[in-house]
């Protein structure tokens, strides 16, 4: 056969005419005939092998050409004789090839056969892909090719046999079948044919996808040959290219096969053809594309992964992409170089070439943790974090990218804020210094070597000369001048000589040392004559006889040379070493000694010294400030633990932890402030902190178990020191955790009562952790302590108690574990745990506490709270305990009357109200202050408790016995007659409908309430307790502030009012004039701040008697002490939110603390706001009187923080229905505003909406309110502001109606201008001085609600309205005039109605008795 078969372009164009001698196919088979004509090509190629493809190429084209109608089972057949074709054509090729005896007709057919055969099974593999994956009509579900691939017959799966197809290819492709062709050119047809199948294989989606690991290698082998043999490479990257920008899938799969090419087959330019394609993208180009930018960004990152040192000699190509616009390649380009640096550019092997890239791509980097987008930002923080992670960062420059690090902390963007933090503590991991890093461990070193090394310098600069010149130097500098002078000296007679010869010294070597001296000072001619008359008087001398000179005649010995003169003279200046090197003429022995004239000893070993020294502080220096960094580092990272955002609290622990392992000083700040998370509702937060702290305190070191002990317990106990009540309950929990999961050994509680017996010499912080630590774990395990009370008794409360009472009060703590919890458990109750009353641990209690009474010991009122909460959860009889206690107290406070004469002696030990009243004019001249402030702690801790007492354990004592008593009766009943269960019958209606009406049990709920409260009203405070013979005492030290003017008597009589307060609602009644006297009038904020936490109780417990006095509470919040404030904003957030108080428009005094001087009680205001937002329009229904108290002409704030206030408070205003509803709202309010102020405000608020085109159709409707309003320049420009935001983005109608609004209150403007005269302003209805309201700030604008007349008489208090001036009757018109729609509230306390919303029930006392301490 005589032809030449060409590939053609497309399937169908082999059935038309061709050249001369091309292939064409002469018959296509229909449908019915492709059976028998398989069956024939079967057979043909068992026994004339590969080439019967010349012959029966027909049949495998039909089949291909009706590939859509033909029978499944016939294509499959087809493609499985392709490929025995292919691969028995792979097996002879070998042998044929390399035959010498191949004639060009062999050899064509050869090539024909080749070509035929991987033309069909390229194509047929095609058209099998496109049948199973058509995107088109079926989408890349799994369940659209399960359905495709159940087509065929039993046992053919397409997805398994593309393997084999890609095999046999391989097999074929990788043989030298280059020499079938002319010259070897392999035409480009035959390589598109079998490329052209690679790619459609790589189109399937599920190519990423595991099981198709086998076809994506082929396909990859087999372009790799492709690229490699047959000239793919510019096809391969163009066609990469074009892949990525239409599927993104790809991009891994294109990684994988570019840098198999490059390491398997050696292909690297392809990369850098790949690179050159991408970064000949215009910018332009790029910022309009989506997926295809993600997969080229997803390319570039991963190849620079695998292969960055081939990617990095193309770098440049990809810089232009640096200044698009598409953040997506800028993250992409920027993370090669990244890895480039990482992985190439790193180790101090690098070249000057390689350094210089290395430092560019770090500026480049370190330039885009400022670029303005933040995620190019946050992936600069871990591409940088790699770096650092690999070692790979310069140390030069640690410092500035930490700096750039520590700034990002406070980025606006949540995910560069976590990424910082992931590189600050890769800094920590990673970091080139020590272990420990602490600024005030290495100040000192620091500051001691700097010392040193300026010490040194000094020294040196002593010892060393100006200017050190080696005399070799100075010869060679001097030799040309003194050549001449020496040539001129030989010129003369001798006779001149004669005369003008210098005066010889006795000895040679004086006369060589003048020499010398005559050089230095550049005399050459006298030192030449010198030498010369030298050379004659010491001619045996070897300082001026010069060896070797054997061409010299005798003659003319008298007759020196110009050479020996030079040779003389040079041995003499340099010494003889340096002589025979310059001047080539041997001198003497070398075995003389040095001249005087040689140069100084080398001080190389002094210079190394300092060197040294320089490095060592400079290394100092870098650790000192890398250790301030990350300290400054940590005050911001402390902030975040209380973020919202999950993850960066996360990595804020992480941070931490590791800055705590390296010893950092205020790491344990961050690990202390990290301690409330425990409590948080985030699962994963809560477990942060629980693994934090496993990882810091459970894995101590130590050789043996009592050693890892010892550090655990010593770990623990240093979080203890200075440790909060609120710290300690953090930690409870957390220990509590590892007692349960028993992850702390017993070794520890071992050692933990060891410390606190003193067994072990321990200090007395460490054996207070140890009790305190010891209670945490009885939590998890009660017999711990129960099993040990004796012990914590006799030495937490024995006979040396006032040596400690800190370590006291702990022992209570602790011992208060093994008490019930006060919760009531599920099922059948439980008689509660009580200790007997005679037990050793109440005898110690009482004895502590009276004995304690006349100490001065500062923490005795700390341990007296303590003791009673523990006499009142353990003894069976707290009340009598407590009386007795308060009688000894008291007789004791007389004793020490009677000791100072000024009082007469009590026989009896109780204490009568007479015998207190009669007693109480002399106390205050005789009896010290402390020893009154400890009783009266002591008797509001007890009236406290008794009441606690009361509802809580009697209560729960009387709900316990009832049930009892009515389960003994029904078991009674139960075995009664038969007439019983009758009678029970006939009764089970009325029974059924109680217990769904919920009233069963309620009637003896409610008798055993009213008895509890009876008790607290009655008799509690009634002439026969005890507890009444002190509130004449109370009274008397409140009522007289200027008699008792010691500050903590003060606060502590006002706590135990407050106290005593919470027990009856008549006594809390009569007396709240006097509790809101002290509040306002008292000059000791401890005194303001306590009231006020008081107070907030009292709400809680008696809503209805403090609801009059609420305009008080806010009152509070423009105190003058920032205690207090903080105090007030702290109360009134936690009353406004449970809805304890009604929400008025009093709650602007809120919104004034959002400009604080204060950063603390801003923060405080901000919460508020933040958690009142969150309850349905909370904020929208309170901000019309907000704005109008605040612009109030007399008690307002200046505007420019009302226009701050403002911002905040309208950001919360995010629903377009409030949005329109406050626009028609502030335009109806400018009808009565009457100045010029109230205006502005009114307008710049309307500014500081968002509306659309319902809202603009709103302030049409209401233009009458404002339109006579807009003559103002300040409101004008309000308006037009809030049109120009309507403008942006709207529709074109809408467009129209903001031009026409527009068009319309320029008019007003400028008609209301031109009505006024020239130099003439528009005069406001009401005046109000600029100077009064522009002096006056956010601050200055706090004012005390109560006036000072009201300050200078007690006994004419009365509640006083807030805002009130001093004449009453223009306090009406302004009232008027400030348009506020809740000014109901400034009426009188009697006038007052009950809001439906404020509580009526009478609360139980645990609702706040763990909020109302005394503040020292």
């Amino acid at each position: 056969m005589s032809f030449d078969f060409n590939i053609p372009l497309s399937v169908r164009d082999l059935v038309k005419s061709g050249g001369i001698n091309q292939y064409v196919v002469q018959d296509v088979s229909s449908v019915r005939q492709l059976g028998a004509q398989i069956s024939g090509f079967r057979a043909a190629l068992r026994s004339k092998g590969p080439l019967c493809i010349l012959e029966h190429f027909d049949t495998p084209y039909s089949v291909l050409y009706h590939f859509q109608s033909a029978e499944p089972p016939l294509k499959e057949e087809t493609l499985e004789l392709l490929v025995q074709v292919v691969s028995r054509l792979s097996s002879a090729l070998p042998a044929q090839l390399d035959d010498a005896s191949l004639d060009s007709a062999q050899r064509r057919d050869l090539l024909n056969t080749v070509k035929m055969s991987c033309f069909l099974l390229s194509k047929l593999a095609e058209s099998f892909e496109n049948d199973a994956f058509k995107p088109g009509i079926v989408t890349a579900t799994s369940k659209g090719n399960k359905k495709v691939k159940s087509k065929g017959i039993a046992g053919f799966d397409w997805e398994s046999e593309r393997e084999g197809v890609l095999q046999a290819l391989i097999q074929l492709l990788q043989l030298d079948i280059r020499r079938l062709w002319n010259m070897s050119l392999v035409e480009e047809e035959f390589t598109s044919c079998v490329t052209c199948c690679c790619y459609k294989l790589l189109e399937n989606p599920a190519i990423n996808q595991v099981k198709s690991k086998g076809t994506r290698d082929g396909v990859i082998h087999l372009l790799g040959v492709l690229v490699k043999k047959y000239n793919h490479l510019l096809g391969a990257s163009v066609k990469i290219i074009q892949l990525l920008q239409h599927f993104e899938h790809l991009a891994p799969v294109c990684v994988q096969a570019v840098s198999l090419w490059v390491s398997e087959y050696g292909v690297r330019s392809i990369v850098g053809e790949v690179m050159r394609e991408i970064g000949q993208k215009s910018p332009e180009e790029l910022s309009r594309e989506g997926s295809g930018v993600r997969a080229y960004a997803a390319f570039l990152t991963e190849l620079a992964a695998c292969i960055p040192a081939a990617m990095l000699p193309s770098i440049s190509v990809l810089l232009d992409h640096l200044d698009g616009e598409s953040y997506t390649m800028r993250m992409a380009v920027l993370e090669v170089m990244g890895e480039m640096v990482s992985q190439v550019l790193s180790g101090e092997e690098l070249e000057e070439s390689g350094r210089d890239a290395r430092d560019q791509f770090l500026d480049t980097l370190q330039e885009h943790l400022h670029d303005t987008n933040s995620f190019v930002r946050s992936r600069m923080l871990q591409t940088f974090t790699r770096i650092v992670n690999k070692k790979a960062l310069p140390l030069a420059r640690f410092r500035d990218v930490l700096t750039l690090t520590v700034g990002r902390l406070v980025d606006k963007s949540v995910n560069v804020c976590k990424n910082a933090i992931q590189l600050l503590a890769a800094f920590m991991a990673n970091n080139p210094f020590t272990w420990k890093l602490s600024s005030v461990d290495l100040k000192a070193p620091l500051q001691k070597e700097v010392d040193k090394l300026k010490e040194m310098k000094d020294k040196a600069k002593e010892q060393a000369p100006v200017a050190v010149i080696e005399a070799w130097e100075l010869w060679e500098a001097m030799e040309p001048e003194l050549l001449q002078t020496v040539q001129s000296e030989l010129q003369k007679g001798r006779e001149e000589r004669e005369g003008e010869e210098e005066r010889v010294e006795e000895t040679a070597l004086a006369a060589a040392e003048n020499i010398a001296h005559l050089l230095r000072n550049n005399k050459y001619r006298q030192a030449v004559s010198l030498t010369l008359a030298c050379m004659k008087t010491f001619p045996e001398d070897d300082l001026f006889v010069v060896s070797g000179g054997e061409e010299e005649e005798e003659d003319e010995e008298d007759k020196p040379t110009e050479e020996v003169v030079m040779a003389v003279m040079a041995l003499i200046f340099k010494g003889p070493e340096k002589s025979s090197e310059s001047g080539g003429v041997e001198t003497g022995n070398p075995q003389d000694p040095p001249l005087p004239s040689s140069e100084p000893g080398d001080p190389s070993a002094a210079a190394e010294l300092l060197s040294k020294q320089e490095m060592l502080v400079q290394y100092l220096r870098d650790t000192h400030d890398f250790a301030v960094k990350i300290e400054e580092a940590i005050a911001v990272i402390s902030t975040m633990l209380y973020w919202k955002t999950t993850s960066v609290v996360q990595e804020a622990i992480d941070f931490f932890v590791t800055v705590s392992e390296f010893g950092v000083s205020q790491a344990l700040v961050g690990v202390r402030r990290m301690l409330p998370l425990v409590w948080s509702k985030d699962a994963g937060v809560k477990e942060a902190v629980v693994e934090a702290y496993r990882r810091l305190y459970l894995n101590p070191a130590g050789d043996s178990q009592r050693a890892k002990a010892q550090s655990l317990v010593q770990n623990l106990s240093m979080l203890m020191v200075d440790a909060s009540l609120g710290t300690i309950e953090c930690l409870e929990e957390i220990i509590f955790d590892f007692f349960q999961k028993k992850e702390l050994p017993p070794a520890v509680l071992q050692l933990l009562w060891e410390r606190f017996t003193g067994k072990l010499s321990s200090s007395s912080l460490e054996r207070r952790a140890a009790v305190l630590l010891l209670g945490m774990a009885a939590r998890a395990e009660r017999e711990i302590v129960f099993s040990n009370l004796d012990t914590l008794v006799s030495v937490g409360l024995g006979e040396k108690v006032q040596e400690d009472f800190q370590l006291a009060r702990d022992t209570c703590i602790t011992i208060g574990k093994i008490a019930d919890s006060g919760k009531p458990k599920p099922g059948k109750s439980s008689k509660p745990f009580r200790l007997p009353q005679d037990h050793q641990l109440f005898t110690c209690l009482t004895n502590a506490i009276t004995t304690g009474l006349l100490s001065q010991d500062l923490y005795w009122l700390s341990f007296s709270e303590h003791a009673v909460s523990l006499l009142y959860r353990l003894s069976e009889s707290p009340d009598r305990t407590c009386a007795h206690i308060l009688r000894r107290c008291s007789a004791l406070l007389l004793e020490e009357l009677s000791k100072e004469g000024e009082a007469s002696s009590q026989s009896d030990n109780s204490l009568e109200e007479k015998d207190l009243s009669q007693s109480q004019p002399s106390v205050s001249g005789s009896l010290p202050s402390y020893l009154l402030s400890h009783l009266l702690s002591l008797v509001g801790c007890v009236g406290f408790h008794q009441v606690e007492h009361l509802e809580r354990s009697v209560s729960a004592e009387l709900r316990r016995r009832r049930v009892e008593k009515e389960e003994q009766e029904e078991e009674r009943g139960g075995r009664g007659k038969a007439g019983a269960a009758t009678r029970r019958k006939s009764k089970a209606g009325d029974d059924t409908l109680d217990e769904e009406m919920g009233l069963v049990g309620a009637s003896a709920e409610d008798t055993e309430a009213e008895l509890i409260r009876r008790i607290c009203e009655t008799e509690l405070l009634s002439g026969e307790q005890m507890l009444s013979s002190f509130v004449p005492l109370i009274l008397q030290v409140c009522n007289n502030p200027g008699k008792y003017s010691d500050p903590q008597l003060t606060t502590t009589a006002c706590l135990a009012l407050s106290k005593y307060m919470m027990i009856s609602s008549e006594f809390c009644d009569s007396h709240l004039r006097l509790l809101f006297t002290m509040l306002e009038k008292s000059a000791l904020p401890s005194v303001r701040s306590n009231t006020i936490i008081a107070l907030g109780d009292l709400t809680i417990r008696f809503p209805n008697l403090i609801e009059p006095w609420t305009p008080h509470l806010y009152a509070r919040l423009r105190d003058d002490a920032p205690s207090v404030r903080k105090t007030a904003v702290i109360v009134m957030t936690h009353l406004i939110l449970k809805d304890m108080v009604k929400v008025k428009g009093q709650v602007s005094e809120m919104a004034v603390l959002l400009m604080d001087s204060e950063q603390e009680i801003m923060a405080l205001a901000f919460n508020f706001f933040n958690e009142l937002a969150a309850k349905d329009n909370a904020i929208y229904n309170l901000l019309p009187d907000i704005i109008s108290r605040l612009s109030d002409p007399e008690n307002g704030i200046e505007e420019e923080p009302f226009h701050t206030i403002m911002k905040q408070l309208f950001s919360y205003i995010t629903k377009d229905k409030q949005t329109e509803s406050l626009v028609e709202k502030l335009c109806q309010r400018f009808r009565t505003a009457r100045t010029e102020r109230q205006w502005r405000d009114l307008a710049y608020c309307l500014s500081l909406l968002s509306f659309a085109e319902r809202g603009l159709r709103k302030m049409q409707e209401n233009f009458e309110c404002f339109g006579d309003k807009l003559g103002e320049e300040a409101v004008y420009q309000s308006f037009i502001t809030t049109m120009g935001k309507i403008r942006r983005g709207a529709k074109p109608e809408v467009k129209a109606l903001v031009d026409e609004f527009e068009h319309k209150l320029t008019a007003c403007h400028t008609r209301g201008m031109e009505n006024l005269e020239p130099g003439e302003s528009q005069p406001a209805p009401i005046s109000t001085p600029a100077s009064k309201l522009d002096k006056r700030g956010a601050r200055g604008a706090r004012s005390q609600a109560l006036s000072t007349q009201n300050r200078n008489d007690d006994s004419d208090f009365v509640t006083p309205r807030p805002r009130r001036t001093r004449k009453p009757a223009p306090r009406r018109q302004r009232a008027a005039i400030t348009f506020s729609s809740d000014e109901e509230d400034e009426e009188s306390a009697g006038e007052l109605e009950v809001e439906s919303e404020t509580p009526k029930v009478q609360t139980p006392i645990q609702r706040s008795s763990r909020r109302t301490r005394t503040k020292q």
